[in-house]
């Protein structure tokens, strides 16, 4: 195989590749616009209705009767109320993730200690783990232990598997990280507390960075362990788009989509930028 024939293979393949991951969101983004409210593949003309009645920004959506709009407007009402329930979660989960995984990071990668291999293993474990084994286990322990199904058991679900995200972007951050610095910060006077708060958290500033806004966006996505731990008032946005699909596809579901669709770019864009200042 020549190298010519080689590189126009790669090429195919790659386009293949970012179309069978990116078609499906452009589809969704596509239809978003689609003023059909009935069937959302025929396409009938554009429109922003579907987004602005999201809001409660319209007063009626595209040729939908008035009974099917006062439903409407409390679906919006439910998944405002979801949307803040997902944003607290994330919050918090993201909050309390990052602190004990880079926590974790930092201590396995200093210390030496016998149990270190298989402490590092269990760490991966929950990664590994299929998320509705880890929903069901969840369940079971959270009904055991008689703890009412809440937003306080969605955060402590959401961070048995993300502590171990942040640990893993952590820890691969601190791989590259020169042993040295600290201790020539020792040698300089500099106590363990300065020489963590000045020489080695800006270093790893970029990779808490990245586990943290990972957090973010898993936690704000998941859907699998969340509908096993959640109670009745405490949906999440992804519980609340899945209760909608079951009961047919709506052209709002686009809508909500898409919108989801760019606030994960906007994180991840924002995520970039801050660690190339920290670069430069």
């Amino acid at each position: 195989m020549t190298p010519r024939v080689a590189q126009m293979g790669l090429g195919a393949f790659s386009l293949l590749f970012f179309a069978f991951i990116y078609a499906p969101l452009l589809i969704i983004i596509v239809y978003s616009f689609n003023s059909n409210p009935v069937n959302m593949m025929l396409w009938d003309h554009f429109t922003l209705e579907w987004y602005t009645g999201l809001f409660g920004l319209s007063e009626r959506g595209p040729e939908i009767g008035d009974q099917n709009r006062s439903l409407y407007l409390e679906s919006t009402d439910q998944m405002l109320h979801a949307l803040r329930t997902s944003l607290t979660v994330a919050a918090f989960t993201t909050t309390i993730a990052t602190v004990v995984g880079t926590a974790t990071a930092i201590a396995l990668n200093r210390f030496r200690f016998r149990a270190r291999r298989f402490y590092n293993g269990f760490m991966l474990l929950p990664m590994m783990m299929p998320d509705i084994v880890l929903g069901i286990g969840l369940l079971i322990f959270f009904v055991t232990i008689g703890l009412n199904l809440s937003i306080v058991t969605i955060i402590i679900g959401h961070c048995t598997f993300l502590i171990s995200y942040v640990f893993i972007v952590v820890q691969a951050r601190i791989a590259g990280i020169d042993p040295a610095l600290e201790e020539a910060s020792a040698d300089l006077g500099a106590s363990e507390w300065v020489t963590l708060r000045k020489v080695l958290l800006p270093q790893l500033a970029p990779g808490i960075l990245g586990g943290a806004l990972l957090a973010f966006v898993i936690s704000m996505d998941d859907l699998v362990i969340t509908y096993f731990i959640a109670g009745t008032e405490s949906t999440t946005l992804p519980v609340f788009i899945f209760g909608m699909i079951r009961r047919g596809v709506k052209p709002e579901i686009n809508a909500i989509a898409t919108l989801m669709i760019l606030a994960s770019v906007i994180i991840a864009g924002f995520g970039l930028w801050l660690r190339a200042r920290k670069t430069d």
